[in-house]
């Protein structure tokens, strides 16, 4: 109880500071993305959040809309679907700075599993819902750092990142439930700023899997044999 009045202060707080501060940045990006791309400027989406509140999710738009015919978040999905500008924004993470304002009023935490649309969200926690389902959902959490590692920036075959990926980011998401504390959340926050750091200014590809992400591997592999013993049997 402590620990989620504590958790929601820090994030009111500092999400506030943070909407004022960055309010000049803002606007550059705004004008960026408009110099880049014909379109909104903010990507909305519908997620799940706590309780199974929904809540409406925002990004700064990073991807080209179809050109003709275009419907709202309908966006191209061949290799040329970012454009050079959103391309920065999401490497160095700014397509995510909306969500302070979903932080501030409270539909998200600076940490805690990402949010998804309820047809992914039923799909990926179906065993596990009313425990994800109890957090907040977040800006950074030991799911979404290890997709920013190993995963969205550098794996482009939609199969691989499928059957590689997410099997894995998914129990790193049920890990920092089981686990969470203010040491946990500290850890993501401090893991979110050193990766931006390195893939932005250091431009680094490759990482060493962190103990977290080491053992919700191994959970998975737990899984998958067991289904395969299953089936076999």
């Amino acid at each position: 109880m402590i620990y989620r009045l504590l958790k929601r202060a820090f994030d009111a707080f500092c999400s506030g500071i943070i909407l004022l501060v960055m309010a000049p940045v803002f606007l550059i990006i705004v004008i960026g993305i408009k110099l880049s791309s014909p379109g909104p400027v903010f990507y909305i989406s519908e997620r799940m959040g706590r309780k199974g509140r929904k809540f409406k999710m925002y990004k700064f738009r990073s991807m080209h809309i179809k050109a003709e015919g275009a419907v709202e978040n309908k966006y191209l999905v061949n290799n040329d679907r970012i454009f050079p500008f959103g391309s920065f924004l999401r490497k160095s993470k700014l397509d995510e700075f909306p969500q302070m304002l979903n932080v501030f009023l409270g539909h998200m935490s600076f940490v805690g599993p990402r949010p998804y649309p309820k047809p992914a969200f039923d799909r990926l926690y179906s065993d596990a819902s009313e425990k994800v389902l109890s957090v907040r959902p977040g800006l950074a959490c030991l799911d979404s750092l290890y997709d920013y590692a190993h995963g969205d920036l550098f794996v482009s075959d939609a199969e691989m990142y499928k059957e590689k990926i997410m099997p894995v980011r998914t129990e790193l998401a049920k890990l920092y439930i089981e686990k969470k504390s203010f040491k946990m959340d500290f850890h993501c926050i401090f893991r979110t700023v050193m990766l931006i750091f390195q893939i932005v200014v250091l431009k680094k590809k490759k990482f060493e899997l962190t103990e977290f992400e080491k053992e919700a591997q191994n959970r998975v592999l737990r899984v998958q044999k067991n289904n395969s013993q299953k089936v076999e049997g």
